[in-house]
């Protein structure tokens, strides 16, 4: 008989240090002992940060960088290693992995300095050094507690194009690969610990999935293994209805579906990794969201139909991290495609348009685009339309910084009238401005653009007007059932 197969991912903060490992690793334990579990981990919280912090000091020539870095990093590794794990042999076997680790990353901020430049394929492998260093810690912490367990790579089964800093998943390839190297553990009742965020193209290059990659990694291996479920362990206690730290009456949200999840991910909901349940959707298999800390808190279960508590609007989601480019005057209705070059030469930069809202009578295109991708899409549009603009066929390519989009999901609005203009009615009540707005095709979903200084009276007002605060919607949890009952 099939034994239950889980898939656990533990977040940064799940693994932030010798408590919170040694917490993971009991969370871990008890599964084990209910069926199969491979588990998959984020560096340590806050070590991306500072391996991206360094290699970019590198490329500025800090020769030092690399040595600085590994110094804080082994100070911090090791500290927990000796903390988690009391065995002199299996300290030291784990000791020389950090050393040669740490000894890589110092080698490749070392080459980034000389060269004074920091190519996509380099970052990619110093960015992987976080989860490369937290893997065999929490193998050891693992084992410490009298589990058969293995630290893993996932550079050896996750197979990806080779786009560097966010690489696609080749499913059959990683199907392949993770059959022939975690089946036979499993059934030996081992727990593989394998490096979350990280793949590798078919010819062995280390690759990323982007950053919160993790998150994608542990469905990506749950769809090749066609495990049971998929827990996703974080510091939240599962997606809730709003941020809490700009509505402080935001709830948990018992059960949503994959499209409700996918929408609020999109829209800014730090949650989830934007690309997580591509993996899963096919094979329907479910996704829990819990809290390590708070393990007796059931948390919020992801599964295709997402249930439903009679209520057309299920959560909101806002992010502030975003800038608005428009595009016009009077004179681009003469303009040859405008539309089709306007995005063409913004897909051509890589820029993720996360809205687009164009005026009936066409003179003027608005999108939104990540901060990040701002500079780039509004020179390379400047570029691209630099005739138009000496014409004035084209009168502007304006950008503004200060807006924030929020997103109204839940996939039952579309059978429930009025949402639209309750949700514009609430908003008008804060005088809250709108400029612009755009509804999903799927309909479950109404995002707008906001000045970024309403953000936070915008959500408060949408969450007030459909009572996403009200207990009564949120008392009631499907329960667990296997491993995730843990």
């Amino acid at each position: 008989m099939k034994r239950f197969l889980a898939v656990m991912k533990f977040g940064g903060t799940s693994v932030g240090d010798a408590a919170c490992i040694s917490r993971a690793a009991e969370i871990l334990a008890a599964a084990s002992r209910k069926g199969c579990v491979v588990a998959v981990v984020s560096a340590m919280s806050g070590v991306t940060n500072k391996l991206i912090a360094s290699a970019v000091k590198a490329e500025t020539g800090d020769r030092d960088a690399g040595q600085t870095l590994a110094d804080a990093l082994r100070e911090q590794h090791v500290t927990a290693l000796d903390a988690l794990v009391h065995s002199r042999e299996k300290r030291d076997s784990i000791s020389r992995k950090i050393s040669d680790v740490l000894a890589e990353a110092q080698r490749l901020c070392e080459g980034t300095a000389l060269l004074r430049e920091l190519t996509p394929r380099t970052l990619d492998s110093i960015s992987s050094i976080g989860e490369r260093l937290s893997a065999p810690l929490v193998a050891g912490a693992l084992a410490e507690l009298g589990v058969s367990t293995r630290s893993i790579e996932a550079t050896d089964l996750i197979v990806t194009d080779s786009h560097h800093g966010s690489a696609e998943p080749l499913a059959e390839q990683t199907r392949e690969r993770s059959e022939a190297l975690l089946r036979p553990l499993l059934q030996k009742e081992v727990v593989p610990v394998i490096t979350g965020f990280i793949g590798s193209t078919a010819d062995g290059v280390l690759t990323t999935l982007g950053r919160g990659g993790s998150d994608y990694s542990a469905t990506i291996l749950g769809a090749a293994l066609k495990a049971d479920e998929v827990i996703i362990w974080t510091d939240v206690d599962g997606v809730l209805t709003a941020d809490p730290r700009l509505v402080p009456e935001a709830r948990t949200i018992p059960e949503i579906s994959y499209r409700e999840a996918a929408e609020l991910a999109y829209f800014g909901a730090k949650v989830l990794h934007p690309k997580t349940l591509r993996a899963v959707t096919e094979a329907g298999i479910p996704v829990w969201i819990r809290n390590s800390f708070r393990t007796e808190n059931l948390g919020t279960k992801i599964t295709p139909e997402g249930g439903s508590d009679g209520f057309g609007v299920k959560a909101l989601t806002a992010m502030s991290d975003v800038a608005l480019i428009s595009l016009g005057g009077p004179g681009i209705v003469g303009v040859p495609d405008v539309v089709g070059r306007t995005f063409s030469t913004t897909a051509a930069v890589r820029a993720n348009v996360l809205l687009i809202s164009q005026s009936s009578s066409q003179n003027d295109i608005c999108f939104i685009v990540s901060s990040a991708d701002t500079n780039r899409t509004v020179q390379a549009l400047r570029d691209e339309f630099s005739q138009d603009l000496v014409d004035q066929a084209v009168e502007h390519i304006t950008l503004d910084r200060e807006i924030a989009i929020v997103a109204v999901v839940g996939q039952n609005m579309r059978g429930s009238p009025g949402v639209a203009g309750r949700t514009f009615s609430a908003l008008g009540r804060e005088n809250v401005n709108i400029i612009a707005i755009a509804q999903g095709s799927s309909e479950s979903n109404i995002s707008f653009v906001v000045a970024r200084k309403d953000m936070k009276s915008a959500l408060e007002a949408a969450h007030r007007e459909f009572g996403l605060g009200l207990a009564e919607r949120h008392s009631s949890n499907p329960a667990p059932q296997g491993i995730a009952a843990t």
